[in-house]
């Protein structure tokens, strides 16, 4: 379990730093600035290496509402579910210690938004209240499909991290102008934490959105496609 617990610490850190890193620190940088498409690419890059990585080892969850969204799929013990949470949320925080070290080192720095979620006026396009929270559920409802199919035995084996990779970036590419896409109550605390003020007032809707939206797609998976063949007994014994 330590060992887990670790893969998903460091995993959320590297998701953290790597996703809201090119957001803060090349997004919009003079001449040769990432933009919208670099940072949607730039969150799925992170979830695919990562998956490559410690996907043997965790299961690469990187996410409190994906471990979630596999225990109501019956894919995750709920018992070690906890443990989870815990150890994402303090990599998390982590990966965004590390970004504020980083990002203030450059005489301008200004703290701004630093790549946290948010709605109404916290929204990069202004979306509201109802925008968002539809958003967020949606968004993360179809991550939870696509984690839960391409993991199944019965897809093709090796592509789930490519597949997974993939749809995170096209969830960023529909939802950034949205919400700045959270998809993952872990990247949403880890960065609010130090913009502080309304961000933090603004963050119970992306744990709650994301929650219920991947509860709602292991469900949805559990049904469409029935139990699935690999227990959650095989699945810790690994």
């Amino acid at each position: 379990m330590q060992r887990k617990l670790t893969a998903e610490f460091l995993g959320t850190l590297w998701l953290v730093l790597g996703g809201c890193g090119s957001a803060v620190l090349a997004a919009a940088f003079p001449q040769v600035g990432i933009g919208l498409l670099g940072v949607s690419f730039a969150f799925g890059l992170t979830v695919l290496t990562m998956a490559f990585a410690i996907g043997h080892i965790s299961g690469c969850h990187l996410n409190p509402a994906v471990t979630l969204g596999l225990v109501a799929a019956g894919k995750f013990s709920s018992s070690e579910a906890p443990g989870y949470i815990a150890a994402q949320v303090l990599g998390g925080l982590a990966g965004a210690a590390i970004l504020f070290v980083i990002a203030s080192g450059k005489p301008d720095f200004v703290m701004a938004g630093f790549a946290s979620n948010g709605y109404g006026d916290l929204s990069p396009g202004k979306y509201g209240l109802v925008a968002a929270l539809v958003c967020e559920v949606v968004m993360t409802a179809f991550f939870l499909l696509v984690i839960c199919g391409s993991t199944s035995p019965r897809a093709p084996a090796g592509f789930a991290p490519i597949a997974i990779g993939l749809c995170l970036t096209l969830i960023h590419l529909i939802s950034i102008p949205v919400t700045n896409t959270s998809v993952n109550p872990a990247r949403s605390t880890g960065v609010a934490i130090f913009a502080g003020g309304p961000y933090i007032a603004q963050l119970w809707l992306f744990w709650v959105a994301p929650i219920v939206g991947a509860v709602i797609g292991g469900i949805v998976h559990k049904v469409v496609e029935g139990e699935d063949r690999l227990s959650v007994r095989a699945a810790e014994s690994r």
